[in-house]
């Protein structure tokens, strides 16, 4: 028998195959999947724990022929079935399962995950769909047995065609999810945030006409308001097919036909109110092909720069912003729900920001969607994060494709208008091609957007920092994560420090802070208390005042959250206490500091 390290070592290298095995269907992308008919899967999820994968492999590492996937009962008494997912306990989906049971706080494995449902019949000729808003971080399904694909990325949604595949009673959909950190992942082995596992976001089972709207966006094109550009791709055309959009609160209505292959795009004239933070109008959205429609609330707003400024429908702004992770004010965790989502964005409107970082990842369409409504600005990373595998084919893939379906899903967004490819990544020629490689994707699939990353800066005399990345010239604007008073020095260096870029462009300081305790009170001088933080943050904004390429900023971060690399007892206790808002809701001192510095910010621009 082989030792049990190396068993499960095995185990984990047929995993990594599982997930890219010839054979598997790929994932469909299923845009406006929300707003089509269908039933939800969300609610209680019956789970089994699986850190040896004995759900998938034997105990020679070969595939299982009875393996949890089939989720049969014995045929009769004599047949030996060692599992039941009727009898295990279950998680709640939408969720993470590292919150929801204390024993899986810090697991990194496997769980599947089951759920038995009915479906209605699909009208004739309709097709079926499951809908995945996310899983982390890999995922493998089953209907009935039988495997649908896999899925890379535990941040951005996919789906599956299940036309045919449907009982009327009785199917078993079965999710193996798996949160293992690989060097080849993204985001990869090592990260300041917790690894949560789970089906984190919500799933849908999902109809469609036979030929279906896939993607359509409709936008402003960049700076030149009053031109609308409308691109469509329908899902099953074999033949050229019309198309119409309705905005009819413009009076418009306008018809192009797509070519063969179901692509089609088209431009027209409107004069739309346009979308701010002041004024985040949303208009009713209506596209229209054959025996299909969507609906969507969209705003239309242009964004670019001039020199080291950042134009917003053409005039200057200043992104007075936050970082913030996708964790459940309160109770920590995923946050799941538009409620979630508003709770952290509205503690954001209190802070006085008109702009957000949503940080390292890709956030739920919540978010996004609550930001349109709400006034804010967004800044939507990928997860890349730090040192990963610049050299492996595969990870430039996966990052590619994370990418492809984070703008697929948010095209339509008004609030979104930076796509960051990376952040915190040191320099060197396999990492700029590979980041040149996803700055050139972008640009291509979304060229309304500007671009940036947070972009490595090194000392430029005594007291004199500069950003001199050589990504910085593919960039719009450039990202400053700088820790200037906690990690380099103390506050008082602020004082005197100056800060240039290598290239005229807008920086946004994407990060700045310092970690404090909530309650905890002393000198100015003490690390972690709130004073220190306070002092921190009024000498960066006076440093920062004297940059004037600087144009935005996002603090690091709103509220507290969780991190397996912060120990520290009865400070930290896995937290990462860099929030303004303790995890429990309570303001610390820097909260009022950044406040005050933002209303005279909004009130010297009116």
């Amino acid at each position: 028998m082989k030792p049990l390290a190396a068993a499960v070592r095995a185990s984990l290298v047929f995993v990594g195959l599982l997930w890219s095995a010839p054979g598997f269907a790929a994932p469909t992308a299923l845009g406006f999947a929300d707003a089509r008919a269908g039933i939800s899967l969300d609610g209680a999820w019956h789970v089994i724990v699986d850190p040896y994968d004995n759900g998938l492999l034997d105990y020679r590492n070969q595939p299982r022929p009875n393996g949890y996937f089939l989720d049969a009962p014995p045929r009769d008494k004599t047949d030996l079935v060692e599992y039941d997912f009727s009898r295990s306990p279950t998680l709640e989906v939408p969720g993470d399962w590292n919150t929801q049971r204390p024993e899986l706080l810090y697991y990194e494995g496997t769980v599947w995950y089951e759920r038995r449902f009915d479906a209605p019949a699909a009208p004739k000729g309709g097709r079926a769909f499951v809908q995945f808003g996310a899983a982390a971080q890999r995922a493998t399904v089953w209907l009935n047995g039988r495997r649908l694909g896999s899925h890379e990325g535990g941040f951005t949604p996919f789906a599956f065609e299940v036309t045919g595949q449907l009982r009327p009673r009785g199917n078993s959909l079965v999710v193996m999810v798996n949160n293992t950190r690989r060097a080849s992942a993204l985001p990869a082995m090592n990260t300041d945030w917790w690894n949560y596992g789970g089906l984190t976001r919500g799933v849908r089972l999902v109809e469609t006409p036979g030929v279906f709207i896939r993607s359509a966006r409709l936008q402003c094109a960049r700076g030149d308001p009053r031109h609308l550009t409308a691109v469509v791709d329908l899902d099953g055309a074999r033949a050229p097919a019309a198309v119409s959009i309705a905005v009819p609160e413009l009076g418009k209505r306008v018809a192009f036909r797509t070519d063969a292959a179901g692509h089609g795009s088209f431009s027209f004239e409107a004069a739309p109110a346009l979308w701010s933070p002041e004024a985040p109008k949303l208009y009713d959205v209506t596209v229209t092909s054959g025996e299909d429609a969507v609906q969507d609330r969209i705003g239309f707003r242009t964004i670019e720069t001039a020199g080291t400024e950042i134009r917003l429908n053409g005039r200057s702004i200043f992104l007075r912003g936050i970082s913030l992770h996708e964790e459940a004010l309160g109770r920590g965790g995923r946050a799941t729900s538009r409620a979630d989502a508003e709770a952290l964005l509205g503690l954001a409107k209190e802070l006085g920001c008109n702009f957000v970082r949503l940080a390292h990842y890709p956030h739920d369409e919540e978010m996004i969607r609550a930001a349109d409504r709400m006034g804010l600005l967004v800044w939507s990373e990928l997860p890349v994060y730090w040192t990963i595998a610049w050299s492996d084919p595969g990870t430039l893939a996966d990052a590619r494709a994370q990418l492809g379906e984070e703008i697929a899903r948010d095209a339509n967004r008004a609030s979104v208008i930076l796509w960051s490819v990376g952040n915190e990544t040191p320099v060197g020629e396999a990492r700029n091609r590979f980041l040149r490689t996803l700055v050139a994707d972008a640009r291509a699939a979304d060229p309304t957007r500007l671009l940036t990353a947070a972009l490595e800066h090194h000392p430029a005399g005594a007291h004199a920092e500069r950003i001199d990345d050589p990504l910085g010239a593919d960039l719009d604007v450039l990202g400053l994560n700088e820790y200037v008073g906690w990690y380099d020095g103390l506050p008082e260096k602020c004082d005197t420090l100056t800060w240039s870029a290598a290239y005229a462009k807008p920086i946004v300081v994407s990060e700045f802070g310092a970690g404090a305790k909530a309650g905890l009170h002393a000198d100015a001088r003490t690390r972690f208390s709130e004073e220190y933080q306070a002092d921190l943050y009024r000498r960066q904004l006076a440093m920062l005042r004297k940059v004037p390429a600087v144009r935005g900023m996002s603090p690091w971060i709103l509220v507290d959250f969780r991190s397996p690399r912060r120990p520290l007892p009865g400070v930290q206790d896995g937290w990462n206490r860099k929030g303004l808002v303790s995890n429990d809701g309570r303001k610390k001192q820097a909260f009022g500091v950044l406040q005050e510095f933002y209303r005279e910010l909004s009130a010297s621009s009116r």
